[in-house]
């Protein structure tokens, strides 16, 4: 009976033990070659849209506000008629201009038939050399009179033109800020504002190892980051992140660097005909880090952090696992730029690290990764 029962017990264990020495051998990871190809470096800022223009509306002529010709917060295309102020003191300034040119004309018609009568008289010695000069003061009087004349009728002209205000560029306006009725004082009074659309600017701030890291990739370009900006096409994304990254240039660069700040201002330039850019708006715009180069890439599931060093596993032909340090880099097409480190000939495990430790043996699966990582 002790025998049979140990019989068993020992078969028992045999056959539970028998699945699990199936299941043991080296461990399944899926490793790949890295992604190598030209890629160029991008850095990251945030920065805020701003209008390439914003006008403020003021009027140029004092008076009562007649009316407004717009609606608030419309699109208004330049020349536009904004603002009427009451017109009927201007109008009537005109009259009033009109009929002193009459008078001048009128005055000088008759001064320059005098001096030309005098002038020939003259030379007969009719009339004495006082006489003449007299006439001719009187003709250069006349002559004053009548370009001053002319002058008031311009201005007057132009006051009863400024009585429209209207818009000097196309643009987005704001709400109008007087009510029809109220007093309008010359150059004092705000009206509204407009700002341009279209393209539209945006601005950031840029240390000096950046500085001097994009003033030499653009001389070697042939191009001045001071000068247009080095024509550097830039992507500026927002926050919400279902709209696309919108694509500009950089065009501007401040003239020296704030010793305040230890800062430089850079501007971009982007077009907006949708006008889903709205000046204010934050954005953060990335920039050509780099010329292009070979790049090596792998995804961010192949870092292992070791304290502060990152590592990546490798798989040599018998399945050993070697761990390799690298110093990564930006993020590109959905991988992680490895700087220093690898140069593409390895194989890494990028799936199932947690179970390749170093010196261990694994069971490598290979695929190939994609140029572009599939989110």
């Amino acid at each position: 009976m002790k025998i049979h029962f140990t019989s068993l017990l020992v078969a028992g264990v045999l056959a539970f033990a028998s699945p699990l020495s199936a299941q043991q051998g080296p461990p399944p990871v899926t490793v790949a070659n890295p992604v190598v190809k030209t890629i160029v470096e991008d850095d990251e800022f945030v920065g805020r849209f701003e209008a390439r223009a914003d006008v403020i509306i003021r009027s140029r002529v004092s008076g009562y506000l007649q009316d407004v010709q717009f609606t608030d917060g419309s699109l208004v295309e330049a020349g536009q008629l904004l603002f009427t102020i009451d017109q009927r003191q201007f109008q009537t300034a005109l009259r009033q201009a009109q009929s002193q040119i009459d008078i001048a004309e009128a005055t000088y018609d008759f001064a320059s038939e005098q001096l030309e009568r005098a002038q020939s008289l003259i030379s007969n010695g009719n009339i004495a050399q006082s006489v003449l000069d007299e006439r001719r003061e009187g003709y250069l009087s006349a002559q004053g009179a009548l370009e001053q004349a002319r002058a008031a009728l311009e201005l007057a002209q132009l006051d009863l033109e400024y009585s429209e205000i209207r818009a000097p560029m196309a643009g987005r306006i704001d709400q109008s800020q007087v009510d029809p009725g109220n007093l309008v004082l010359a150059n004092d009074t705000m009206l509204t504002s407009i700002v341009s659309s279209d393209p539209i600017y945006f601005y950031f701030d840029i240390d000096e190892r950046y500085f001097l890291a994009y003033a030499r990739d653009a001389r070697a370009r042939g191009a001045s980051l001071q000068e247009g900006g080095g024509g550097l096409e830039v992507r500026v994304s927002l926050s919400d992140e279902s709209i696309p990254p919108q694509n500009g240039v950089l065009d501007f660069s401040e003239n020296r660097i704030d010793q305040a700040t230890g800062t430089m201002r850079v501007r971009a330039i982007l077009d907006n005909p949708d006008e889903l850019l709205t000046p204010g708006l934050f954005g953060r715009v990335n920039v050509p880090g780099s010329l292009p180069y070979d790049g090596v890439l792998i995804p961010d599931s192949a870092l292992v952090a070791d304290q502060n060093r990152r590592l990546v596993m490798s798989v040599d032909g018998a399945g050993n696992v070697i761990p390799l340090e690298v110093r990564p880099g930006p993020r590109i097409d959905g991988y992680r730029v490895i700087r220093e480190g690898l140069d593409g000939s390895e194989t890494i495990v990028i799936e199932g690290v947690v179970r390749a430790r170093p010196g261990s043996v694994v069971t490598p699966e290979k695929v190939d990764l994609p140029l572009i990582a599939e989110n």
